[in-house]
């Protein structure tokens, strides 16, 4: 019986009500819900692969659908392209050292164009202030960048571009392939070469190209031929380029 007599009340049998779904952010959305990017350095001495492996890189990403920005400065092909030596090569943006990359995809994505990471061959030759701009590209934008250049210069002394990749990236890797000196111990120095004489000063940067077998300029009265020759240390220190001149495969300025 209910208190005022009459007959019971019928108890509340319905379900409660289930909980709100939780909102699932969309595939993507990095600007409310963060994910992680990273600037990663890949360096070596010349020919242990580097422009092959940051095309490899951007294969391997854009085969899983995404977007990609490829930018170099000075390819040995002196156009607009990231090229191997083994002839692999992809069209690129051309910078210089006042190029700022962070307005170069900030254009692209107002173009219309997704940038989900950025290939930057011949890193090296950046300035640190480009470096710092390819972290905060990173850190601000969630852009993943994959940077690829030579350790140090003709001199033995780390590129700036370098020495700033080295302090900043989250991730640097020596490329493991190995390159050889003519004497067969690992190369690690690159030796810049003036008419058959190993040189110890000058300008920091000469981009030369691939040397066919007779290498241009010693020919009596021309310009001098310059060409670069990996070495180990030791030969490096002690400037000898062994018993026989550069074939196909190192590099000259014509």
């Amino acid at each position: 019986m209910s208190p005022g007599g009459g007959p019971p009340a019928a108890e509340d049998v319905r379900s409660p009500a289930p909980p709100a779904l939780s909102v699932v952010p969309a595939s993507g959305d990095r600007r409310r819900h963060p994910a992680p990017a990273h600037l990663r350095f890949f360096h070596g001495p010349m020919d242990c692969g580097k422009s092959t492996l940051a095309l490899q890189v951007d294969h391997n990403h854009s085969r899983q659908g995404r977007h990609g920005m490829l930018v170099t400065q000075g390819d040995r092909s002196a156009a607009p392209q990231i090229s191997s030596r083994v002839g692999l090569r992809r069209a690129a943006v051309e910078i210089d050292g006042g190029t700022d990359l962070r307005l170069l995809v900030r254009d692209r994505w107002a173009a219309g164009h997704r940038v989900d990471y950025l290939i930057v061959d011949e890193a090296q030759f950046l300035s640190p202030a480009q470096v710092d701009q390819l972290a905060e590209l990173a850190d601000e934008s969630h852009v993943d960048v994959y940077a690829f250049g030579l350790t140090t210069d003709f001199r033995a002394r780390l590129f700036p571009g370098t020495q700033r990749l080295l302090e900043v990236a989250d991730d640097v890797q020596r490329i493991q392939v190995e390159v050889l000196c003519w004497c067969g111990l690992p190369g690690l120095l690159n030796a810049r070469v003036v008419d058959g004489v190993m040189a110890r000063s000058g300008e920091t940067v000469v981009v030369a190209d691939t040397a066919p077998p007779e290498l241009p300029g010693e020919v009596a009265g021309s310009s001098p031929a310059v060409r670069y020759q990996v070495l180990c240390r030791r030969h490096h220190v002690r400037g000898e380029l062994g018993p026989t001149a550069a074939g196909p495969g190192q590099l000259a300025l014509p």
